[in-house]
């Protein structure tokens, strides 16, 4: 049996994350549109053709549903048919959204599937986390007076009905934020586009220079140092104590490997966090291993959906360590960070073997 998935934590509630899943209308802004086929009852056409790892566009039909918890759905997708399940599952600081899919019938290449089970991972982790900070300021009022909330502004433009006519002084929106910041955020939730966020394959930061030992002869003061003979007087016997020789052992040298690079650059953003990639580099003429690379962020913030390296975060830092970088080689670490800042979108500090990345 063939099967791929992906999961992610989420600070937000079970109900919210269920209609992000459920909604039509929501779905489509953060994984693909969904239509009814008619005649047809029970049945949907999800627009999957353009997703990566997609032969096509997929009939979609029901098979379990507990609202807020589990969703299954068996998906026709040209000659193959697969299972469907999406869990919700309640934690402390949110839930834990799981999604796996299961052949059922016909094959998938392994890289169609590698490339489908990623292009889950990046909705989930990138789009859907931004519709649900979205959908959370629909239930805050933003005035703090008796007034209807502000929440009729974006749902208006969800609905696709056009720009809704202003029904408050902009001044107060910005008062009540705290500053012009946050409101410019809420402006890029509606404006959110219509494919997952990629990579743009920004040309990386070059490593600094560094000068190159040469490992192909000792030490020149080791080789250089003769022994000093003083004649004796003519009278005096010659002394049988041989004089001291130079040693042979050559002065240890440099480490062919060297030192790690290391360079940070932020890949996307959203209101409530980013996504960040830090690229280890090997200079060095050998292979390197336990390198420790250290993030650290802005209070309050976390870290989520780590690839290319283990990790473990606490306080502010977060510390990642991966497999041996072969010489000329790199090692690339990808991070979504959730945090409650939305002006700030990178981290306060990267090191790598305690020398600063570059790219910040």
């Amino acid at each position: 049996m063939i099967e791929i998935g992906t999961q992610i934590d989420l600070p937000h509630p079970a109900d919210r994350v269920w209609r992000a899943v459920t909604d039509p209308k929501l779905l489509a802004r953060w994984f693909a549109e969904a239509e009814t086929i008619p005649g047809r009852p029970g049945r949907w056409r999800v627009r999957t053709a353009a997703l990566p790892g997609f032969d096509g566009d997929a009939d979609v039909e029901g098979v379990d549903r507990r609202e807020p918890e589990l969703i299954v759905v068996r998906c026709h997708e040209a000659a193959r048919r697969t299972l469907l399940t999406c869990t919700i599952t309640p934690t402390g600081e949110g839930c834990r959204v799981s999604v796996r899919e299961t052949v059922e019938h016909g094959d998938w290449p392994t890289e169609q599937g590698a490339r489908r089970e990623e292009c889950y991972r990046q909705a989930l982790a990138g789009r859907l986390p931004a519709l649900l900070d979205w959908l959370a300021f629909q239930q805050v009022d933003l005035r703090r007076d008796t007034a209807a909330p502000t929440a009729v502004l974006p749902v208006a433009l969800l609905a696709g009905t056009g720009r809704p006519p202003l029904r408050r002084r902009p001044t107060w929106l910005v008062v009540g934020l705290g500053g012009a910041a946050l409101a410019l955020g809420l402006t890029g939730w509606v404006l959110l586009p219509g494919a997952p966020p990629t990579d743009t394959g920004s040309s990386p930061v070059s490593p600094p220079a560094r000068p190159t030992a040469d490992v192909r002869s000792p030490s020149r003061s080791a080789a250089t140092v003769r022994p000093t003979s003083t004649p004796a007087p003519r009278s005096s016997r010659p002394s049988r104590s041989p004089s001291a020789t130079p040693s042979r052992t050559p002065s240890p040298t440099p480490s062919a490997s060297g030192p790690l690079d290391a360079r940070y650059e932020t890949v996307s953003t959203r209101v409530f966090g980013y996504t960040g990639k830090v690229v280890v580099d090997n200079p060095g003429q050998t292979s390197a291993s336990g390198w420790t690379v250290v993030v650290t962020l802005p209070r309050g913030s976390t870290a989520a959906e780590v690839s290319g390296a283990d990790w473990r975060q606490d306080g502010q830092s977060v510390t990642f360590t991966g497999p041996a970088v072969p010489a000329g080689g790199s090692q690339a670490i990808r991070f979504d960070v959730r945090t409650a800042d939305p002006v700030t979108k990178a981290p306060e500090g990267c090191t790598v073997d305690k020398r600063p990345c570059a790219g910040l």
